[in-house]
């Protein structure tokens, strides 16, 4: 769908599933996949507990966009949302969609996006259900990020803490279905391209990250886990190495 090129990217955000701030981590996430040329928040910007967000928006020029509650119980932030997401899906201004939430409400909304040829990037909070997770291309869990969260009456969490609450532990099953993918996609002698083996993992798994884990990337990850021989071939560029796995025996 890329071609290889930059990707412009709708970033709407749900305002009751965020907070402030991850923002700044987030935005530089999403920067590796393409530019945002939409950057839209939605909540009840008259309710008290959104009042912290003003300087981030200004900070990352993310436009608020009003949505008052009209019903107790019931979310019309997330209609704005959908409704905005599909006029811009026919302005045929983007190549892509960002929808940082962790409501199941947005599933359907992601899924026919993707039906539509957008690529769909999800970002929300280990809570997400499985369903929204699925419908996108890529599921990033917000927790990962390396931006601290902002806690002036309580004490400023560290860094170092933040990033231990996000690691968990590598399960039999993503060992699973790692190896699966390196031997759907090996030659005759075992081999498969790294970049192609993580593309396929998360076409699988959309919430497949390596820095659930711990690790900065995949090749660190499959380093641990001691499940495959590594192969570092040159280019003509030798700043830039090609990375091929292959399982052991």
């Amino acid at each position: 769908m890329d071609n290889g090129k930059e990707l412009k990217l709708a970033v709407l955000i749900d305002a009751d599933n965020i907070r402030y701030s991850s923002v700044k981590a987030m935005m530089e996430e999403i920067a590796k996949y393409g530019t945002p040329t939409f950057k839209r928040i939605y909540g009840d910007w008259t309710k008290p507990t959104l009042t912290g967000w003003k300087g981030v928006l200004l900070e990352n020029a993310i436009t608020p966009i009003q949505q008052y509650s009209y019903t107790t119980g019931k979310n019309a932030t997330d209609s704005a949302m959908i409704i905005d997401a599909m006029d811009i899906l026919y302005s045929g201004k983007v190549d892509g969609f960002c929808i940082v939430s962790s409501d199941s409400d947005f599933t359907r909304l992601a899924t026919r996006l993707r039906e539509a040829g957008m690529r769909v990037i999800g970002i929300g909070e280990r809570k997400t259900p499985d369903a929204f997770i699925a419908a996108c291309d890529k599921f990033i869990y917000i927790e990962i990020l390396s931006e601290t969260e902002e806690a002036p009456d309580k004490g400023k969490k560290t860094h170092k803490t933040q990033r231990q609450g996000a690691i968990q532990k590598v399960a039999k099953g993503t060992v699973k279905l790692i190896s699966s993918s390196i031997a759907d996609l090996a030659d005759e002698s075992g081999w498969a391209f790294l970049g192609d083996v993580g593309n396929l993992i998360i076409k699988k798994q959309p919430n497949f990250d390596p820095r659930n884990y711990g690790f900065r990337n995949l090749t660190a990850l499959l380093r641990s886990l001691q499940i495959v021989e590594i192969d570092e071939r040159g280019t003509d560029n030798r700043r830039n190495k090609l990375i091929y796995v292959r399982l052991k025996g």
